[in-house]
């Protein structure tokens, strides 16, 4: 099985360990998840938007490309490439402002694009091995704010407005809420325990 991770964080998927101000939750999970993934020997392959210098930005010349079912530039191709590859794609992105961040927005836009990745028209997806899309997130926001009074924005957007609308259906979601405010050992026991 091959599983392609889109991880999203300034920091990078490199920022696991317990260094204040170069420290990311996000990532502490990914290592945990490469771990298990390992384990059950998927092959894994990471685009890491900040590594990568991912411009997220939809330039004229971009929008033109795209209007066209054609790649917007060589790194988009090659993202592309890569997802239709995949058995299974794991996003990975802190929620800021109730929803994800520009990078991750951006990568859909200009990557999960019409006449490359779906049917104009159609909306069918030509990601032809439908793969279980997987979605890990943390935030700030109490989980029962986040679905009951705010109305989980997310969901609406990635599960209802993008993947279901292209007919992926296997969709889950994995959410950290207010890890900030646990301790040490309480954070590493979520890590921990993680499974996919």
């Amino acid at each position: 099985m091959k599983t392609v991770i889109i991880f999203d964080h300034p920091y990078t998927s490199t920022a696991s360990e317990n260094v204040p101000h170069q420290r990311s939750f996000l990532a502490a999970i990914y290592k945990q998840v490469i771990i298990q993934l390992k384990a059950e020997n998927s092959e894994v392959d990471l685009i890491d938007l900040h590594a990568d210098h991912f411009d997220p930005v939809m330039s004229a010349e971009d929008l033109s490309n795209w209007r066209r079912g054609v790649p917007i530039n060589a790194q988009v191709e090659d993202y592309q490439k890569r997802l239709l590859d995949a058995d299974q794609i794991i996003l990975m992105f802190p929620i800021w402002w109730e929803v994800m961040p520009a990078m991750m927005k951006g990568f859909l836009d200009k990557v999960y694009a019409k006449g490359c990745l779906y049917q104009a028209g159609s909306m069918q997806t030509k990601l032809v091995r439908q793969p279980k899309i997987k979605v890990i997130t943390t935030m700030g926001t109490p989980s029962w704010i986040y679905r009951w009074v705010i109305g989980a924005p997310l969901l609406k957007a990635l599960f209802r407005g993008t993947f279901l609308k292209t007919k992926l259906f296997h969709f889950k979601w994995y959410s950290f809420s207010q890890v900030e405010k646990k301790s040490l050992a309480q954070r590493q026991r979520l890590i921990q325990g993680f499974k996919l």
